[in-house]
């Protein structure tokens, strides 16, 4: 296998790295990321003039992209700077567009924008617990439930919303408008919201969407596990570089060797997760996406943990202020555990996988 990325995946690497690097300075995602709307508009509208989001969506549809490793390339940016952008829901819901054929220029252009709704208080990760449902009203159906935790939903014009539907599940297309919205901002940055569905008008957009789900699921987990490596990435060469400036008894404290190898664990585990992304990302859209999706969010779980933990303790006490850029680099890597599944869930279901 080639690991090196290809020329035009490099070419969007750098443009997104550029970008971000200029525009969100960690000061300014301080500023934005925990008051409403949780995210910065402004620059959310130059993202999407930039074109980051046709890399999510393949060529057919009328992206340049959409596999597992166009994904991971710009995620993977988006962790570098914490960037608290909207931008897991739009992947998620160009997913289930794509699975049904609907038109995505909307949604690419940035003149929508969406969310998906899947997880519920009582069904945290198992589809085949959903109790939303939806009820054939008119020329169209109705939805009655509640999805928790919408990434994204704070700041979406449309909610695909995951309910039972025909003996299985559908995805519906539901207005905000039509929705009772409470949008909140997450511990560590960047905003979701309650999603409350009474009787609310909606548009079936696909039947029979167990598969359908799964895939955006998968394609969010190897997302979320790329933005990691970008966090995890930066956390280690902030601590690295702290090595240098940091003097104790007249000396650097990276000359002291338990530094040293503590500092090459983590680095180690930031490649051993990279390969693991790798391999999610290669295998996303195939038959054993799942699968790999969860060992790499069992591992990045693991991974991220250790990293954000040992930067502290090496860091000492100015990394738990709220100036200091580890701080925010920490709490994310290890709030990102819950999204999609966390660590002990992803790990019984690669067990599963094995003894099914």
């Amino acid at each position: 296998m080639d690991f090196n990325l290809t020329e035009d995946r490099q070419m969007l690497a750098d443009t997104l790295n550029r970008f971000l690097g200029e525009q969100y300075p960690v000061e300014h995602r301080i500023k934005v990321a925990y008051d409403a709307p949780y995210h910065d508009p402004t620059l959310w509208d130059q993202l999407v003039e930039l074109g980051a989001l046709y890399a999510l969506a393949p060529e057919d549809a009328g992206g340049m992209g959409g596999t597992g490793f166009d994904i991971s390339v710009l995620f993977e940016a988006l962790g570098k700077t914490l960037t608290p952008e909207p931008v897991l829901g739009a992947l998620m819901a160009l997913r289930l567009l794509t699975a049904a054929g609907a038109d995505q220029e909307a949604l690419l252009t940035g003149a929508t924008k969406y969310a998906v709704g899947i997880t519920e208080i009582d069904a945290p990760y198992e589809l085949g617990q959903i109790a939303t449902v939806a009820t054939a009203k008119g020329d169209g159906f109705a939805l009655s439930g509640r999805k928790s935790t919408v990434y994204g939903g704070q700041a979406a014009d449309v909610v695909l919303v995951a309910a039972k539907h025909g003996g299985g599940l559908g995805v519906f297309a539901v207005s905000a408008s039509d929705a009772n919205i409470t949008s909140y901002g997450m511990m560590d940055g960047g905003g979701a919201a309650e999603v409350l569905l009474d009787d609310a008008p909606a548009t079936l957009l696909l039947a029979d969407a167990g598969a359908a789900l799964e895939d955006a699921i998968n394609a969010g987990i190897v997302a979320i596990c790329a933005e990691a490596v970008g966090a995890m990435e930066v956390t280690h060469a902030t601590t690295v570089e702290y090595f240098k400036q940091r003097k104790q008894f007249g000396v650097p404290i990276g000359k002291f060797q338990v530094l040293q190898h503590r500092a090459v664990d983590m680095l180690t585990e930031i490649e051993q997760a990279r390969s693991i992304v790798i391999k999610a990302a290669a295998e996303l859209g195939g038959d054993e996406a799942s699968k790999y999706a969860s060992m790499a969010k069992n591992l990045i779980g693991r991974a991220a943990r250790l990293v954000a933990e040992e930067s502290i303790q090496m860091h000492g006490g100015i990394a738990m202020t709220w100036e200091y850029a580890v701080s925010h680099y920490a709490k994310r890597l290890i709030m990102l555990d819950a999204q999609l599944g966390d660590t002990d869930y992803h790990l019984t279901q690669v067990i599963k996988s094995y003894t099914a």
